[in-house]
């Protein structure tokens, strides 16, 4: 459960079909890692990206690099959740991940590796959808278009019991 100053959203892990990205993204959730990190990337057609940097923009420091599990079947769909992954190497994923606000078929395997969906966005779907309207600017600090204006905080991240 990510408790966010927009509302609350609510993943379903697939242990089965993403082991080890599963047990990566939980490391980080036990280590409080996500806790007071921002939603750094907004496009409102693509993905919401969190996980990579706290609340002053700066960097996460992020645990070891895990292999990329993109050729597990499951698909980057809306409202589905993929490991992030740096343009050096699909085997790059640490703490950044995404939630699809598209369905981003361009995400998938196919002539590269893509990027590992490990979870789907049960609960908060109109959560999401309110973030999806806010506005975004450019960010003199990171470089980048499409930061939220006004941030978005992880303020906490729970493990839930399995149902």
């Amino acid at each position: 459960k990510l408790e966010t100053t927009a509302g609350t959203i609510v993943i379903e892990l697939d242990r089965m079909k993403a082991a080890l990205t599963v047990n990566n993204f939980l490391t980080y959730v036990d280590k409080k890692v996500y806790d007071n990190s921002v939603f750094h990337r907004l496009e409102p057609e693509f993905v919401l990206q969190g996980g990579g940097y706290d609340r002053q923009l700066e960097p996460i420091k992020g645990f070891a690099e895990i292999p990329n599990e993109s050729g597990n079947g499951v698909k980057n769909t809306t409202y589905s959740v993929a490991m992030a992954h740096q343009e050096k190497g699909p085997h790059t994923a640490t703490s950044q991940f995404f939630i699809n606000l598209n369905e981003n078929t361009s995400l998938n395997p196919g002539k590269d590796w893509g990027y590992a969906v490990f979870g789907q966005v049960v609960e908060g779907m109109d959560v999401i959808e309110k973030i999806r309207g806010m506005e975004t600017v450019h960010n003199d600090k990171l470089g980048w278009d499409n930061v939220p204006k006004t941030p978005i905080v992880i303020a906490r991240a729970i493990i839930l019991p399995a149902k």
